[in-house]
């Protein structure tokens, strides 16, 4: 059985429940790996998908190609990404889920409902928050649900609680292809926004 659901835990308290979780561990083919990071600092938060594969393996949120292009995409170096103290990464999934037809599995659901209120009343009320993928949109941006993954992202800069990003897995580089205004006219935005954020 998983812990129960946190109260008032400090925040190693609740790093620890959660990495003891095992809520779904029935339904993990590689078993429960959860993965997240977040401290009282951090200004920027990045609300992913689920680890995949290699993420599970190294237990380094997005420790592979796209993470390399989010990095890319936000303009930080891996020493900004990574120092929680800085930059929060909270996944919908904790664990990796699978494998669906065409890819990873969506992520368990069980976990956002579980964990998110938890870190989420952490972290600074003045922080940046990415939405990466349909995933975190469809919890954090219910408001926008009738609206494509395009229309989403083309909201940037209105006065939205949330920025919502296309995942920056390989495909993206497709997207960028159909959308030239996404890397001429919102990533230069994001960056200084990120940038601000960080100072």
């Amino acid at each position: 059985m998983s812990s129960p659901a946190p109260g008032h835990d400090t925040i190693e308290d609740l790093r620890r429940r959660i990495a003891a979780c095992t809520l779904c561990a029935e339904h993990l083919p590689l078993g429960p790996r959860p993965i997240a990071r977040f401290s009282a600092t951090a200004r920027i938060l990045i609300i992913g998908q689920a680890p995949g594969t290699k993420v599970h393996a190294s237990g380094v949120p997005w420790d592979d190609d796209s993470g390399d292009r989010l990095r890319e995409w936000l303009g930080v170096d891996k020493a900004t990404f990574y120092d929680a103290a800085k930059v929060a990464q909270m996944p919908m999934g904790f664990c990796y889920p699978g494998r669906a037809a065409g890819g990873d599995a969506p992520p368990r659901k069980e976990c956002a409902p579980r964990w998110h209120d938890a870190v989420l009343g952490v972290l600074p009320e003045n922080r940046l928050t990415l939405l990466v993928g349909v995933h975190a949109q469809a919890r954090y941006l219910p408001h926008l649900k009738k609206l494509s993954l395009t229309e989403r992202v083309r909201r940037f800069g209105e006065d939205l609680p949330f920025i919502a990003l296309p995942h920056p897995a390989w495909r993206s580089r497709l997207f960028m292809e159909r959308h030239p205004w996404f890397g001429r006219d919102i990533l230069p935005a994001l960056r200084a926004k990120v940038a601000t954020a960080l100072r």
